[in-house]
């Protein structure tokens, strides 16, 4: 049975879009052990922009009705009827509903991953115009789901609470490095607290990090905020930093990728993410297995393993007052050179623990794809 993988985008790695470079991590693991799986990108545009991958790369045209399918699109997947499973990826997409409807009056059987967006904090943003979608389209799609992929605890928890259900799988997905990590001491004279991802300030809870970094630093000259990303809200975070007289401590560095961005995270003493609402942050699993300890809030669904593995610290509100108070026990801590070897140390143990490539891709095919 073929496994297609759709998705807004190319699945290009090198793009600060979460969904897409879980994406092409799955998919690149799921062919290395010989599944036959491939990648069907809805996009703007058919140009082949992204490097060399071991799996099959279609593209569709984006329609100017969002919830319009193409020809094209219909065609082939009716094409693929009885040989595949479709695994659409990424929830609130118009398009998504109108597939789910395809897919289910022909029998074609897929599985859905909102990708955490079923949080709480998700759904309070535009609550209403949130339920009213739901109430309208979302809800079919999941109806019409075979199995619901989810990523973190408290999204499973507040899917029951919207669409109690027995279709819900509660999995995380695999990470792999194979770059030898070069742990560090801290560095006491420029201490480096440090974010990479997407600048979505409500989202990744930015606003609350840059508050926390200003009540940390009040009282710590010597330490640092590095901030790696874009996006459209770039220039208001830099101007927030401005106004308050931090924009020579916190550092917003652009979009990094691959040896660029590896390099910029090996010299970070500790990572930071914020989010009101995530699934699973890919950037927190990275930043540990690279050894750093990290501080995030409870909706990163990452925060239990982190304590659990005292590998991190773990704030259950979002609060910058309680940001900062995690920072500075972070920072104290760092003076023990011995216990925070201890924490650099159980953070790549926690990563190869529970995030094996290998036996996530075995969950998978054993649990929603069957």
């Amino acid at each position: 049975m073929d496994i297609i993988h759709i998705v807004l985008g190319k699945a290009n790695p090198e793009r600060m879009n979460g969904v897409n470079k879980v994406v092409y991590e799955l998919t690149t693991k799921q062919v290395e052990i010989g599944l036959k799986a491939s990648v069907w990108g809805i996009t703007k545009d058919k140009e082949k922009n992204y490097g060399e991958r071991n799996f099959e790369t279609l593209l569709f045209l984006h329609q100017r009705n969002p919830f319009a399918i193409s020809k094209e699109l219909k065609q082939t997947i009716l094409e693929k009827k009885g040989t595949a499973i479709f695994h659409l990826h990424g929830g609130w997409i118009p398009l998504y509903y109108s597939l789910s409807k395809f897919l289910h009056s022909y029998k074609i059987p897929f599985v859905f991953t909102p990708h955490g967006t079923y949080t709480i904090g998700a759904m309070e943003r535009n609550p209403w115009v949130k339920k009213l979608y739901f109430m309208l389209f979302e809800k079919s799609l999941l109806n019409n789901a075979a199995k619901i992929h989810c990523l973190g605890k408290s999204e499973v928890f507040n899917l029951q609470n919207i669409f109690n259900n027995k279709k819900a799988v509660l999995l995380p997905y695999g990470y792999e490095n194979d770059i030898e990590v070069l742990l560090k001491n801290p560095n006491k004279k420029e201490f480096v607290f440090g974010f990479i991802g997407r600048l979505d300030t409500y989202h990744k809870g930015l606003d609350i990090m840059i508050d926390a970094f200003e009540l940390f630093e009040s009282k710590n000259s010597n330490v640092k905020l590095w901030i790696v990303g874009d996006s459209e809200e770039r220039l208001i975070l830099e101007k927030k930093v401005k106004a308050k007289s931090l924009h020579n401590k916190i550092i917003f560095f652009g979009s990094k990728f691959g040896k660029e961005k590896e390099d910029v995270l090996q010299k970070m003493d500790v990572f930071m993410h914020s989010s009101r609402t995530e699934g699973l942050p890919v950037s927190v699993i990275e930043a540990a297995n690279f050894g750093k300890p990290c501080i995030v809030t409870d909706a990163t669904n990452i925060g239990d393993l982190l304590v659990e593995y005292k590998a991190g610290i773990c704030i259950a509100c979002h609060c910058s007052i309680k940001l900062a108070d995690a920072m500075h026990e972070m920072y104290t801590t760092a003076e023990n050179l011995i216990l925070f070897s201890e924490m650099q140390h159980n953070a790549i143990k926690m990563v190869k623990d529970n995030y094996n490539w290998k036996k996530v891709i075995s969950q998978f095919n054993h649990e929603l794809y069957i």
